[in-house]
């Protein structure tokens, strides 16, 4: 029997090791489920990759996710898992499972359908709920086994109705008694396991009944209270979104004492508004600011639009709320497919006016000057003349006719894409300096949620292909630049010193990557949730290998049913060799 010095070899490739540093090429030996050595004429292993003209980057760590309800049921944390990545942190957005009490189900789950997109019936079926502490969540996807590693935060909405009930749930102010018991909650959360603690503040976030989000409100007090929970346990990150509004300054400053007084890193969703295309600026400078004076704080940014996708298997199109829509809503697609493709039904469709509801679907359903048709090959940069209202008046026909026309096409599987933040000038130039600015790391991927309006767990990729290869309106990222941004500054923002490099001694998790054959495809809609839920998902094309803990996990974008990923408790020191140096 041969004798190798190694379980996995990744021979020959060009290692971008996510450091930011140029790339190199190398051998890279895995033992042990650990990076054991990188050079040159590395001795077998008992497995190779012939990785001779291919990228050799660290696992993607996706800081934004929303896999709680999917972790307990389901072993594949896709799309996530499709796109590189081979750490995720769930529990975003204040929104989760736990803590909670058996008469709370409902609600818990009511909000994670109004603010993720995730069906009733989903939720329903596929949560085994054999949990109520936070603790007791965490022990149960202890005993599970995925194919990617994943952290869980603790939600505040959660636990906001856990300790307060219906007051916490209707928005009321939290008593000291309150605040004492959640602050006693985050601390033996964070000693139990959890990664951080997060919360959301946005008018965007609501349960599926139309009610606001119960953190919306919630004070100071309450907030600091819980940080410094955390700050007793020692542990712990803080993740907030927030509208920053009326006054961003304000919201900031508020931020910014939270973490004076505890000590925890905070970060923030930061993108940019379409109606006040500027903020942004002045939120990056008051993080400079704050990061100049020592405090551990990040953004979180995206770099493509955060956009909705509108179709007749989704959750809205634009003639969802047209009465003679509705008549033919309730049948299967190919039914639907069948009456708009009728001239008579298609033409008292077209012509009847409708008067939107609700704030979101007035503002985006029939925003055809900011309206995109989803192509196979899909372009998150494009300009002012590929807009559903100019492509109609260049053919002569209504928005509405072409926005019909392309839904019906592929058997009524057409996608319109409708971006809403990050592109209110029309070009990606705001992602470029946020991403390109110190204290920022990639974020908002989203990924489990929205399933049927955001599929942006495929950010990754796009990521690589568009900044560091495809982008023509504006400059780009190096290679090193974009890999660092989503392995090793990932890692560091949450704690999780062990992966993001390649490194000896550090986790091997992997990707092996022919860059130049890199493909995102268009979004898609796959019926594979419990109670046969729809979702969104996307492929890609170029992943040769992913490396979960020296185990091969995908081949060629296809799952290998190697399931390494497991629960990570808590932050991860680095390897005592490289803490020294």
């Amino acid at each position: 029997m041969a004798d190798h010095r190694f379980d996995l070899v990744l021979r020959g490739g060009t290692v971008v090791d996510g450091s930011g540093t140029a790339p190199f090429v190398a051998d890279v030996g895995v033992r042990g489920g650990l990076i054991a050595a990188i050079g040159t004429g590395l001795a077998p292993g008992a497995e190779e990759i012939d990785a001779a003209g291919k990228l050799v980057t660290p696992g993607f760590v996706d800081i934004h996710t929303h896999y709680d309800g999917q972790a307990t049921w389901d072993t594949r944390l896709n799309p996530s898992s499709g796109h590189g990545v081979t750490t995720v942190v769930m529990g975003n957005c204040g929104v989760g499972f736990a803590p909670c009490k058996p008469e709370d189900h409902d609600r818990l789950i009511r909000l994670m359908e109004g603010v993720e997109d995730i069906p009733f019936p989903v939720l329903t079926e596929g949560l085994p709920w054999s949990w109520e502490s936070f603790p007791d969540y965490l022990d149960a996807l202890e005993g599970r086994r995925f194919d990617i590693d994943l952290a869980a935060q603790l939600p505040h909405a959660a636990l906001r109705v856990y300790v307060m009930g219906e007051r916490g749930a209707n928005r009321e102010p939290a008593t000291p008694d309150d605040i004492q018991k959640m602050a006693a909650i985050a601390r033996a959360a964070m000693e139990a396991g959890a990664i951080g603690f997060s919360t959301s503040r946005t008018l965007n976030h609501r349960t599926s009944d139309g009610q606001p989000t119960p953190t919306l409100t919630a004070g100071e007090d309450e907030l600091t209270g819980i940080a410094m929970g955390m700050k007793a346990a020692g542990r712990g990150v803080l993740q907030i979104v927030s509208d920053f509004t009326p006054d961003p300054a304000a919201e900031f400053a508020m931020f910014r004492r939270i973490v004076e007084a505890s000590g925890r890193p905070l970060s923030f969703t930061l993108a940019q508004s379409h109606r006040a295309p500027d903020s942004w600026k002045l939120l990056l400078g008051a993080l400079e600011a704050a990061v100049d004076a020592g405090l551990p704080m990040k953004a979180q940014v995206c770099g493509r639009p955060v956009g909705v996708l509108f179709g007749l298997e989704l959750t809205l199109n634009p003639f969802s709320q047209h009465e003679t829509y509705g008549e033919i809503a309730h049948l299967p697609l190919a039914e639907r497919v069948a009456h708009l493709s009728d001239p008579a039904f298609r033409a008292r469709l077209l012509g009847e006016a409708v008067n939107a509801r609700g704030p979101f679907a007035g503002s985006a359903l029939r925003a055809w000057d900011n309206m995109y048709l989803m192509a196979e090959r899909p372009d998150y940069e494009p300009t002012q003349d590929q807009t559903v209202q100019a492509l109609a008046a260049g053919r002569g026909v209504w928005p509405d006719e072409l926005a019909l026309d392309h839904m019906l096409e592929d058997g009524g599987r057409g996608m319109l894409y409708h971006p809403f933040l990050n592109y209110g000038n029309g070009s990606l130039d705001p992602s470029f300096a946020m991403l390109s600015h110190r204290d920022t790391v990639p974020g908002l991927s989203d990924g489990g949620a929205h399933v049927g309006m955001i599929c942006d767990g495929s950010f990754p990729t796009s990521m690589l292909t568009h900044w560091t290869r495809d982008r023509t309106r504006g400059p780009k990222l190096s290679i090193e630049q974009v890999i660092s941004l989503q392995t090793r500054q990932t890692a560091e923002a949450v704690g999780l010193l062990d992966r993001g490099l390649v490194a000896e001694g550090l986790r091997a998790d992997l990707n092996v990557i022919d860059h130049e054959a890199l493909t995102l495809h268009a979004p898609a809609v796959a019926y594979d949730l419990p109670a046969g839920g729809r979702r969104l998902v996307q492929a890609a094309d170029g992943y040769i290998a992913t490396i979960v803990a020296g185990i091969v996990t995908y081949r060629d974008g296809d799952p290998t049913g190697a399931l390494p990923g497991r629960l990570v408790r808590g932050a991860r020191s680095a390897p005592l060799a490289m803490a020294a140096e």
